[in-house]
């Protein structure tokens, strides 16, 4: 542990940040399995809504700094050509 006031200011706020980011992560990829649920059914309604929603916290996580822009665009483009797969159906 550090010794004087900054460094255990750095650590608390290094541990918060790294809990709050942990959390975030979870959560895009709980929505992200949802949405391959949904998918698999070939459920077109579900998957547009469960795509809205995986879109969305995507772009939160790059503007909250977690994931890197090119990274999000990766990944909404495969979750956008699945389900255009499926819409085309």
């Amino acid at each position: 542990m550090a010794k004087s006031k900054t460094p255990a200011k750095r650590a608390r706020r290094a541990e918060a940040n790294r809990i709050r980011n942990k959390a975030q992560k979870s959560r895009l990829k709980t929505t992200i399995r949802k949405y391959e649920a949904t998918i698999k059914e070939v459920n077109v309604d579900a998957a547009g809504d469960n795509l809205q929603q995986a879109i969305s916290l995507i772009d939160k996580s790059v503007s909250k700094g977690i994931m890197h822009k090119n990274t999000a665009a990766r990944r909404k483009s495969k979750l956008a050509k699945k389900f255009n797969q499926i819409n085309a159906q």
